[in-house]
């Protein structure tokens, strides 16, 4: 299928927003630290004694600042989740205010599991709960593998497949029509074509959500702009190396998987097969949301999500 980069990374293994769009960030209220590898900026909300809550975002190539989008009206899942621990969230390198990439500094998925123990420690918790969304879902899968003994609950919300290429889109099949147009855009956006690159973005935007009503109050709070290209290629490639499935199955901390059920990015089958594969693990679907059900309901988020980390390891 012929297709412009910002399509293209719709149509491979990423778990949400693609490398050609960019946030407008809220008021900067975090610090950035030296990490071994990378220096990087981490978010907290909250002040309780709760074990603290890590929040990884997708993509790969751009920040974290989509989770703070909120529908006109409601309170933000993560500020009432707050109330009671620490939220943590950090910006992956290279990517918003964490610096960009130096030259010849590397980006893989080892990389990338490294800063997220670095954050861990900077906020001085042996013991996370952690909490990854779309590709956010797939990197705490590989963190979860590598370091079980500092798991204390794990949340894949709207997850990439364990094996990168098995992420299953349903996007052309769905909205062929939608498909269509961006295709049509595929030259221009090629060549640079700011316009044609944020129509991209806009007709994405209206394949991930349930409510039409709050995607557009999301859209509304959003902004088009450029993200990492750098980041996004890097990690889409080193990760086609691997396959999760294996490891996956050595869970043995208390793991809860969760889809929207109208999830067009990620096909909630892909969720209910990581289920099947994690031994004890809980599934939930959110039956009013697409990609985003933190976003779409999150009242209704916040009660599934407490009542699975009140329980003990």
């Amino acid at each position: 299928m012929t297709m412009s980069f910002f399509i293209r990374r719709l149509a491979g293994p990423l778990a949400f927003f693609i490398s050609s769009l960019g946030w407008a960030a809220p008021a900067e209220k975090g610090q950035t630290f030296q990490a071994p590898g990378a220096t990087l900026y981490v978010e907290v909300l909250g002040t309780g004694a709760g074990v603290p809550l890590i929040v990884v975002n997708g993509g790969p190539g751009f920040d974290h600042t989509y989770e703070h989008a909120t529908v006109p009206g409601t309170t933000s899942a993560w500020e009432t989740v707050a109330k009671k621990r620490r939220v943590v969230f950090y910006d992956q390198r290279g990517n918003g205010r964490s610096p960009p990439l130096k030259d010849g500094q590397s980006c893989t998925l080892a990389d990338q599991i490294a800063d997220l123990d670095a954050v861990r420690a900077h906020i001085g918790a042996e013991q996370i709960d952690l909490l990854g969304h779309s590709w956010g879902g797939y990197l705490v899968m590989a963190y979860s593998a590598r370091h079980p003994e500092h798991i204390r609950h794990l949340i894949m919300v709207d997850s990439a497949a364990p094996k990168w290429g098995d992420t299953l889109f349903l996007f052309k099949d769905i909205f062929p029509e939608g498909q269509e147009r961006s295709d049509a855009l595929a030259f221009a956006d090629a060549l640079g074509d700011k316009a044609a690159s944020e129509a991209g973005l806009v007709e994405y935007f209206h394949w991930l959500f349930y409510s039409p009503e709050k995607r557009d109050a999301f859209i509304a709070q959003v902004g088009a702009g450029v993200s990492n290209k750098a980041v996004n290629e890097a990690i889409d490639h080193d990760v086609q190396r691997f396959d999760l499935n294996p490891e996956i199955r050595k869970f043995k901390f208390p793991t809860l998987v969760i889809t929207g059920r109208y999830d067009i990015n990620v096909a909630p089958s892909v969720a209910y097969k990581m289920h099947k594969a994690i031994p004890g693990s809980q599934f939930a679907v959110f039956e009013r949301s697409g990609h985003l059900p933190f976003y779409e309901e999150p009242e209704a988020f916040v009660r599934v999500l407490e009542a699975f980390l009140a329980g003990g390891r």
